[in-house]
This record gives structure tokens, C-alpha cells and sequence, in this order.
């Protein structure tokens, strides 16, 4: 039996959870989220605690059953806790700039990029002299949250010789040596 699958869910005070026609509903502070369920995977809510259950053994049915127990667990904690990541823009002339819901980034292109970020996160940018400005995505879907951050990171990949580009804080990059060091 999986691991994950087989780990209950805890509700915590102030979220509502509801599951109708194989499809979950999370209520909280911050938001509400749905998800379908497919049928091979159980669902049963009883004194605040959520159990997922399969019905066969089958590689489908396994895999399904710590995917669905994952999802909720984080739907539960992104609409009680909600979910952040950061973002460093680091390069010579990189900026970022958020007003309202537009993020305006300067990568060293001859324009700058500017993105719409949906409604359901929220953006803010923080630039200290001499640090790299930082970019804070919030939100309480984490999957919609990952998928922004991705976005925004797809503009300038960190690449290896000098370390420009967009990564998350605290990421580790492997670095290269550059042409000299072939050279004797």
C-alpha cells in the first residue's frame, strides 16, 4: 500500500471540506479550491480526518492513491496556511518591477517583459541597493502558484558560466568553469 496514500489527512479548525460526485471542495481564510477524484481512489470524512482508500492493486490505481491524498493535503494548507515562493533576478541591470497585477522584468533583452499574473496570486518585488531584487509569489493553489513561478523563470534560466538569470532563493547552481580553464 503507498506510503503517502495510506496517511490520513487532518483537518484543521476553520476549513470546510465537502466531497460531492467524486469531485472535493476546500473552503478556508484564504480561498476555495475544487478537485475532481477519479473513481479508483475512496474518499471518507469522518471527525476532521480524511482517509483515502483504493480499490485494487493495480499500477494505476496505486499511483492514484497517493497522488489524490497529496493534492488535498495541499489544498487544505494552501487555503488555511497558503503557499510563497521567492525569486532572485540576478545580472548587471536586471530589475523587477510589480504594480498591481503586472510584473515588469528588464532580463538584458531590448524590451522590457512584461506578465499579467492571475488574480489568484499575489506579486510583490522587493529591491535593496546592492542586492538582487527579489520577487514574492503568494497564493493559496499551490499548483497555480508553481506554475507562475515556472513562467517567470522560463524567461532567464540561470545559466552556468556567471550565474545570471532568474532562480528561486536559496537555489544552488552548478557552476562551470569557463574556456581558460582547458587551456595550459
Amino acid at each position: 500500500m503507498s506510503r503517502i496514500g495510506k496517511a490520513p489527512v487532518t483537518i484543521p479548525s476553520g476549513v470546510e471540506v465537502t466531497f460531492k460526485d467524486a469531485v472535493i471542495t476546500v473552503k478556508g481564510k484564504k480561498g476555495e479550491l475544487t478537485q475532481a477524484i477519479d473513481t479508483c481512489v475512496g474518499v471518507t470524512i469522518e471527525d476532521n480526518v480524511i482517509t483515502f482508500s483504493r480499490q485494487s492493486d493495480a499500477p494505476n490505481d496505486r499511483s492514484k492513491h497517493g497522488l489524490y491524498r497529496a493534492l488535498v493535503f495541499n489544498m487544505i494548507a494552501g487555503v488555511s496556511d497558503g503557499w510563497k515562493k521567492e525569486m532572485e533576478v540576478i545580472g548587471v541591470g536586471y530589475r523587477a518591477n510589480a504594480t498591481g497585477q503586472k510584473l515588469e522584468l528588464a532580463l538584458g533583452f531590448s524590451h522590457a517583459i512584461i506578465m499579467e499574473i492571475p488574480n489568484e496570486v499575489k506579486v510583490t518585488t522587493v529591491t535593496e541597493k546592492g542586492k538582487a531584487p527579489v520577487v514574492t509569489l503568494e497564493s493559496f493553489d499551490k499548483q497555480l502558484l508553481g506554475q507562475v513561478a515556472a513562467k517567470i523563470r522560463s524567461f532567464r534560466k540561470p545559466e552556468p558560466y556567471k550565474g545570471k538569470g532568474i532562480r528561486f532563493v536559496g537555489e544552488e547552481i552548478r557552476r562551470k568553469a569557463g574556456k581558460s580553464a582547458g587551456k595550459k
